[in-house]
């Protein structure tokens, strides 16, 4: 008895290790797994900052090339009379024009934390110009129908965030629909909701508010996965394609602005987006007036940008207003001639990000030798 007891005793204690060992391979094998995990979202979020840093330098580059563009052709419609076809030309010029910089913009914003820009925008705009950037990059197999309701109410956000919104749920249906065809439609109305209604969405108020619906005809979803579409890094897609943040960047972006998602989906028919944004009161929607005739001048300008055609395209502008104009491409050649005569200017105009000197720092030397000279940083 007292061997067998023994032998018991034995057993229970390797049994016990055995266990322990067990459970040991096990958080050593999670670690492990957590680890490359890690690893990989790393090597993400390094790639992205790359590809961030080199959109970047792309914008800026092509920011100024636009700039000479836009420029050049609002003093040709400056110049064009009322009515006429060379008139249309250009005012479909600065129509193309915009469109790029609006699509720089969001190279931009893709590139760095910049600071949020809300403003009362009419969303029906930048959901059009959204959907006619779709169509060039989706295949004829799938159709964009559209209803817009008229008259809808603005709200308060970011344009370049929600047409990031507005990118992110229709690359996700193309991707539902891929190879298979299918309808994309996106809806644009004003809403009332009720009480009834935020009981489904407890995250907003009753009263009036915007939506945006993006449905597709794609695979649709199970329980399982709705479950899962916002977390980080979830996504169904085949490894190397998307990153598994676009759900999770449209969430975060809706909850800033107040709003709030509701999707439904299911397998083999498709899935349905609405987001809904918090209208803003007509009263608080301020129109701005634009002046019956342009203001000019006749004070002497001194004007600094590394761009010559940026520069060329300043003065030509400045000089249609009135006003006297010099100018340089070297922040220390405009130090050195400012400080020649510091009552020569009564203003500087100045680009922020020049060679040798930024505009900051020569805006700080410019008020060392006269205190009261007013100066425009601009980039």
């Amino acid at each position: 008895m007292s061997i067998g007891l023994k032998k018991s005793l034995l057993y229970e204690q390797v049994h016990l290790h055995a266990m322990e060992l067990k459970e040991s391979l096990n958080r050593i094998r999670e670690g492990e797994t957590e680890r490359r995990m890690l690893e990989r979202h790393l090597r993400q979020s390094q790639k992205m900052e790359a590809i961030g840093t080199l959109a970047s330098g792309i914008a800026h580059d092509f920011n100024n090339i636009l700039g000479a563009v836009i420029g050049y052709a609002e003093i040709a419609l400056l110049n064009s009379p009322i009515g006429s076809k060379s008139r249309k030309s250009i005012e479909m010029v600065l129509s193309a024009g915009g469109r790029a910089r609006d699509l720089v913009n969001q190279i931009l914003a893709f590139s760095r934390q910049s600071e949020e820009e809300r403003k009362p925008i009419q969303i029906d705009h930048t959901l059009q110009e959204v959907l006619r950037f779709m169509r060039a990059s989706l295949p004829a197999t799938i159709e964009i129908r559209r209803e817009i309701a008229p008259d809808v109410e603005k709200i308060m956000a970011d344009p370049i965030q929600i047409q990031q919104v507005l990118m992110n749920l229709c690359t996700n249906a193309l991707h539902a629909m891929e190879g298979m065809g299918g309808v994309l439609d996106v809806g644009l109305a004003s809403v009332n909701l009720t009480p009834e209604d935020t009981q489904l969405l407890p995250d907003l108020k009753p009263g009036p508010h915007v939506r945006i619906t993006v449905k597709d005809t794609g695979h649709g979803m199970s329980e399982a996965t709705l479950a899962k579409i916002f977390d980080p890094y979830f996504t169904t897609k085949a490894k190397g394609v998307g990153t598994g943040l676009g759900l999770t960047v449209v969430h975060g972006i809706v909850k800033k602005h107040g709003g709030a998602i509701r999707v439904q989906s299911e397998p083999g028919k498709g899935s349905t987006f609405c987001l809904y944004f918090p209208a803003v009161p007509k009263e608080a929607v301020s129109e701005t007036r634009i002046p019956e005739q342009m203001p000019t001048g006749h004070e002497r300008i001194l004007l600094i940008d590394d761009e010559q055609v940026l520069v060329d395209i300043g003065k030509e502008m400045l000089e249609y207003l009135g006003y006297s104009v010099e100018t340089r491409t070297s922040s220390v050649d405009a130090l050195s001639l400012f400080g020649a005569d510091p009552f020569r200017f009564d203003l500087v105009i100045t680009d922020m990000t020049m060679p040798n000197m930024t505009g900051e720092k020569l805006a700080v030397e410019l008020r060392r030798i006269r205190g009261d000279i007013p100066i425009v940083i601009c980039t």
